[in-house]
């Protein structure tokens, strides 16, 4: 989750798609992901609970609050993700915001 917030933060396009599910990774508005990226300003990253996501498990939940200011706008979106490894790798599934 740390990578793919600090991915936001850098403008990381390419690495944001490659660490999404392949099952999902087609759907994808990579025009959308950037302007996001772009046009706010990351404030701050708060990881508030994980289950599972250890090494030797193949799927894991993250919950965060991610603050920002887009457009004038302050946010805190606080979102429940779900991950699952493939290779090795992490890669996202989908998530909750609450």
């Amino acid at each position: 989750m740390r990578s793919r917030y600090s991915a936001y933060v850098r403008g990381e396009i390419d690495y944001l798609v490659e660490t999404h599910d392949p099952a999902t990774r087609g759907s994808l508005d990579r025009d959308a992901i950037a302007a996001r990226s772009r046009e706010t300003q990351w404030l701050g990253l708060e990881i508030v609970a994980t289950e599972y996501g250890s090494a030797d498990d193949a799927r894991g939940v993250v919950e965060f609050i991610a603050r920002g200011t887009t457009k004038g706008n302050a946010f805190a979106q606080r979102e429940r993700s779900r991950f699952r490894k493939i290779s090795g790798r992490w890669v996202y599934v989908d998530g909750k915001v609450r």
